[in-house]
């Protein structure tokens, strides 16, 4: 861990997301960011003694803009806007997701337009500091008007009225963990309440960890495909850069290269002369389907990249005038969170047929029924294979987009809205199924390259095999596979898995 990340509103990279929120790095605000807040903030006191109507500071909120609050109320107005809003259900959203949320909630503030004072920022962060994780329900959001219901639910906990999770999973009332550790509970003032629930930080958490942990399984799928390229005896003529030059895609020409390198040295592949007839798609499109999910990480990320610098509450304050619109709408975020999504299930459906390919003795070139060295008397792995196509069965329900399906709220008000709170929430899900099916070919797709023992695979793939030989033993009789598949998944979600094969490959 490096050092201290800096909040200006602009400069915010999605490591430094991963960092704060996983591994506790600390924040401080810039010297520059305090003055820009300073100066809108005087923007605000300025209409609130002028009396001049401005929405969300002065009025009532959505459908009920049109009523003007008197000044000694503005206020309350900003804590019932909060108390209200904290609506959402179900169970609460994973600890690492909310601390993103507060880190992209303090940068967004910190951007200087939205008005509100340095302490609000400063709050957030000593909750931050303090590992002091608000209680936010995962469902409520609609992805439009920001993500009212769980932004209002974290507002409520710095208020002191809401709970904190602790890193042990227990609730406790904010009011006393905030004591506790000498945090002051923030009391809101004008246009504080709607600058802290109008904004994109859960969808913009959501997507910033799916895109982080994607690129990270699309390594790890492309280490898989190699581990069963190889195994499966795959022609190394559908990885010739000349083939992949004429498609003009610069990413699966990428992927083709490094399919190269991962199957270098390998006695297994077949030459492009040694024709045994056409390679399956799984094995001979590794480089288009693989390079079509690269193209949609890598826009995926941009979308991320932009969102994390920017200032998603209304109005806004520029140069003390105040602008009234709609950067709070989530759709560039929910088309890219539906984009991971489906990325993330063609992953998940390539890797699953060649499981079954690896297993099937009709289609693996040689291999023994379901890896099973005594075929009859032991199953071997006859039902793995089973739980991957499960995993991709959800993973089809799971997929279809979210952000096709808008319904109006506040009165409409509100006539159009995203959900991309909703498609955030299945793209996890996603992921989760994705590192299981992807544990499921790792481990099956050694056993088989040992089963061509002594011929050794390309450098990659004996590198995967020593990594997973080093968690789980070879199949020698039938046992329980769901402790190994689990032990694998840890290993691909907390990334130690490849950091290990990274290291030996010097990538």
């Amino acid at each position: 861990m490096s050092g201290p990340v800096v909040l200006d509103g602009n400069h915010l990279t999605l490591s430094d997301v991963v960092s704060v929120a996983r591994q506790g790095r600390p924040v401080e605000i810039s010297a520059e960011a305090r003055a820009r807040m300073e100066k809108a903030r005087a923007a605000v006191l300025h209409i609130v003694s002028d009396g001049r109507p401005v929405y969300g500071v002065n009025t009532g909120f959505g459908r009920l803009s049109d009523r003007i609050v008197p000044k000694e109320q503005l206020p309350e107005l900003q804590r019932n806007l909060v108390r209200s809003h904290a609506s959402g259900v179900g169970p609460d959203l994973p600890r690492e997701l909310v601390r993103a949320m507060m880190l992209l909630r303090a940068n967004s503030l910190a951007k200087g337009v939205s008005g509100v004072r340095v302490e609000v920022v400063e709050t957030l962060l000593a909750a931050l500091h303090h590992d002091l994780v608000p209680a936010i329900p995962e469902q409520g959001s609609v992805g439009a008007s920001g993500d009212l219901a769980p932004l209002a639910h974290l507002a409520l906990a710095l208020m002191g009225e809401g709970e904190v999770i602790d890193e042990r999973g227990h609730r406790m009332p904010s009011s006393g963990a905030l004591a506790k550790a000498k945090v002051p509970p923030i009391t809101l003032v004008e246009k504080e309440g709607i600058s802290l629930v109008n904004g994109t930080c859960l969808m913009a958490s959501q997507l910033s960890f799916l895109v982080h942990d994607g690129e990270a399984l699309l390594r790890i799928s492309e280490l898989a495909a190699a581990v069963s390229f190889d195994a499966l005896k795959g022609n190394v003529g559908a990885l010739d850069p000349r083939l992949h030059e004429a498609r003009n895609l610069p990413a699966q020409s990428s992927v083709a290269a490094e399919m190269r390198t991962l199957l270098s040295g390998s006695s297994l592949t077949r030459a492009p002369g040694d024709y045994q007839g056409q390679d399956p798609y799984v094995l001979r499109c590794i480089p288009q389907v693989l390079g079509a999910v690269r193209l949609g990480l890598s826009w995926a990320r941009s979308v991320a990249e932009g969102e994390l610098n920017a200032a998603s509450d209304n109005p806004l304050v520029f140069d003390g005038e105040f602008l009234s619109g709609g950067n709070f709408h989530g759709q560039p975020l929910a088309l890219a969170l539906d984009t991971v999504g489906l990325a993330l299930s063609y992953l998940g459906s390539f890797s699953e047929r060649r499981t079954a390919r690896l297993v099937d003795a009709d289609l693996s070139r040689g291999l023994s029924p379901f890896l099973s060295a005594s075929p009859g008397f032991s199953s071997g792995y006859m039902i793995p294979p089973y739980v991957a196509a499960s995993l991709v069965a959800e993973d089809q329900v799971l997929v279809h987009p979210a952000s096709a399906a808008s319904l109006p709220t506040s009165a409409n008000q509100e006539d159009f809205n995203s959900m991309g709170a909703t498609a955030g929430r299945k793209g996890l899900r996603l992921l989760e199924n994705l590192r299981r099916i992807l544990a499921i070919e790792l481990m099956v797709g050694v056993q088989a390259l040992e089963q061509r023992g002594p011929s050794r695979g390309g450098k990659g793939s004996e590198t995967v095999r020593a990594a997973v030989r080093t968690r789980i033993p070879p199949l020698t009789e039938d046992r329980p596979p769901a402790p190994d598949i689990e032990r694998l998944y840890e290993a691909l979600r907390e990334g130690s898995f490849l950091a290990d094969v990274e290291r030996s490959l010097g990538a």
